[in-house]
């Protein structure tokens, strides 16, 4: 049986331009690959026919043999292909197809195992760097402007950043030809890994710059002004585009997150935008009541009035007097707590008054009177 023209195989016409016969061999490859025609005994056939047919024509030697000696071109020892082109997959051909098939195997798989469309890598990007700051309370209220010292990656200053002596342009990859990947046959397929030579870059350094050594970057200490708002708090996340490790090669720089970490204050208890502040208060005051004055995160003071009878945990609020919002929205709200303090250290005249102010008072303690009667009853009903 006579072998087909090989222009009729793929559907092209023979002054066809190789991208036309390109796509018109994937096209070919996709509807006759056996895996997707299980019901069609002629599939595998046809699908090695098309293949046959691209390995000539996809070749401008090939193809230019073809042209003006059609199949006899490769028999009997002629051609520049070393045997037919044809005869199913043996030793000779196995390489041949698994370089043609590579061109549809991307299609079919997309990026499966570093498919073609990857191509090659940009330069690195440096690395996200983290910051903590601490600041104290006071700082988060007001807010601040802090000049920073961060230890980091900064472009070559003698190469520029290209990594190259002199800020020499890099040279394409040897063994990638740019590309950033090679390519392997394993028995049927080809699989894509990155070149080990240029690590992926596609390019190389033949100089290294003795500063850097073909890094593109040095060590050191950049000192960053940082703006840091009013009302950050604890976990408060500040970034700074750009500031990060500076990238290989030229490559983009990385970020810088500044975590903000607010000290525990000796006064203040912070929840949020509300402060809370422990006030001891004697126990004449509790009782009899009065003004007191308590201080405020903005340095201020504020005058309290404590009602006559105050418990220990009575809070009492200022309002506007906490921390502001990070993202506007006004100040919280400021919580006094009365701690009513028990004299110690008393003299024989005022245990003496105690004393009487004791045998005076029938009524003047209802909450302990409240328990105590509360207590009497249990006992008595466990007698019961």
């Amino acid at each position: 049986m006579s072998k087909r023209d090989y222009y009729d195989v793929l559907g092209v016409a023979k002054g066809a331009s190789a991208d036309e016969i390109k796509k018109a061999y994937r096209k070919k490859a996709k509807e006759l690959h056996p895996d997707r025609n299980a019901d069609n005994p002629n599939a595998e056939a046809q699908f090695k026919e098309a293949n046959e047919a691209y390995d000539v024509l996809k070749d401008a030697e090939k193809k230019a043999a073809y042209d003006r000696f059609g199949h006899a071109a490769f028999e009997g020892g002629m051609g520049g292909g070393g045997g037919r082109p044809g005869g199913g997959f043996g030793a000779g051909q196995q390489g041949d197809f698994a370089s043609a098939f590579s061109d549809v195997f991307d299609d079919l798989f997309g990026d499966f195992m570093g498919g073609r469309q990857g191509g090659r890598q940009r330069a690195a990007r440096g690395a996200d760097l983290r910051y903590n700051l601490r600041v104290t309370l006071e700082e988060a209220y007001n807010g601040l402007q802090k000049t920073i010292n961060v230890p980091t990656s900064v472009p070559c200053d003698e190469c520029n950043g290209s990594g190259a002596e002199g800020g020499a342009e890099p040279t394409t990859c040897p063994t990638c030809s740019g590309m950033g990947k090679v390519r392997a046959t394993q028995g049927f397929f080809t699989v894509e890994r990155t070149c080990p030579t240029c690590s992926g870059l596609g390019q190389i350094i033949k100089n290294p710059c003795n500063k850097c050594g073909g890094a593109g970057r040095v060590q050191k200490d950049r000192a960053l002004s940082v703006n840091i708002p009013a009302g950050v708090e604890t976990g408060t996340r500040i970034r700074l585009a750009g500031e990060g490790e500076a990238g290989m090669r030229g490559g983009p720089p990385g970020d810088l997150y500044i975590f903000i970490e607010v000290s525990p204050h000796k006064i203040f208890e912070r929840e949020g935008t509300e402060l809370h502040c422990r006030v001891p208060v004697a126990m004449t005051a509790a009782a009899l009541g009065g003004d007191i004055e308590v201080p405020t995160i903005d340095g201020g003071r504020s005058r309290v009035k404590i009602p006559a009878g105050s418990q220990s945990g009575r809070q009492m609020r200022l309002r506007g007097k906490g921390m502001p919002a990070l993202r506007g929205g006004g100040h919280g709200d400021m919580f006094i707590e009365l701690a009513v303090e028990t004299p110690v250290n008393l003299s024989s005249k005022q245990k003496e008054l105690l004393r009487e102010f004791e045998a005076l008072s029938d009524d003047n303690n209802p909450e302990s009177s409240s328990f105590f009667s509360s207590v009497k009853h249990f006992w008595d009903s466990m007698k019961g």
